[in-house]
């Protein structure tokens, strides 16, 4: 019962949750870039790349959940999250300590001020991957300094065969569906919304090109139109998968 407690009390202050003004100083004075993307576009791999150029820190985020295990290596508290408890969130939110948090499922995900100052005193571009919603939480802080940039696969089919690579027998039919039905949802908003970039992931090192680009405040080259043409594409056959697999009238 406690914790159920802890959780409804975090829901409402979260609701209602603003960083401090020493917090919104910091996030505008950081060079930040964003990645969001549906489930297997690759926001881990460009990441990755990025980190090898010595430009960029990783911001690590903060989560409630338990630790995962990912292809036979369990998560790492520091690496992966920090994972803390449902207290210590409460504490982060009374003490004013994110930058950002959301209530996803039953537990708190959220970026704190300390990795974002961490980026500012190494004198490099603050880099992590949000949902939409936490992409829109930074972007009410400072939508000129900070980039948002969506990642998205090249087509359905290469998306669907990235998906089954990386899960396999472990994505059941109700899996695929809930997979599918919020991709649309972030793609469909990502579409509607100003700030976000667009970058197809097609070739690994093509992408991590172009996202450095927009992190560092380059224009965009005449991939974006392409990638305004592929999301479209990609939202359609989302559309056309879900209702495939929608039980059918009678």
């Amino acid at each position: 019962m406690e914790g159920s407690e802890v959780h409804a009390r975090l829901k409402e202050k979260l609701e209602k949750y603003q960083p401090s003004a020493a917090t919104i100083t910091l996030v505008r004075s950081t060079p930040i870039l964003l990645l969001a993307g549906i489930s297997g576009a690759g926001k881990d791999s460009i990441t990755n790349e990025l980190l090898k150029t010595g430009k960029y820190y990783t911001l690590v985020s903060h989560t409630t959940r338990s630790p995962r295990e990912n292809d036979g290596v369990m998560e790492q508290d520091g690496v992966e999250y920090h994972f803390i408890t449902l207290e210590e969130s409460e504490r982060m939110v009374d003490n004013g300590a994110y930058v950002e948090a959301n209530i996803y499922g039953s537990n708190v995900y959220g970026t704190s001020a300390a990795e974002v100052q961490a980026a500012h005193d190494a004198h490099k571009i603050a880099v992590t991957d949000l949902e939409v919603q936490g992409v829109a939480d930074y972007m009410k802080i400072d939508p000129n300094n900070t980039k948002a940039v969506f990642i998205l696969p090249p087509d359905y089919e290469v998306w669907q065969s990235r998906l089954a690579k990386r899960y396999g027998a472990a994505m059941d039919q109700a899996d695929f569906e809930k997979r599918m039905a919020t991709a649309l949802q972030e793609i469909e908003h990502a579409l509607r919304t100003p700030y976000f970039s667009f970058v197809i992931n097609n070739v690994l090192e093509d992408a991590v090109a172009e996202v450095g680009r927009i992190a560092s405040g380059q224009p965009e080259t005449a991939e974006k139109e392409a990638a305004h043409r592929v999301a479209n594409a990609l939202a359609y056959s989302l559309k056309l998968s879900i209702a495939a697999h929608q039980p059918a009238r009678v």
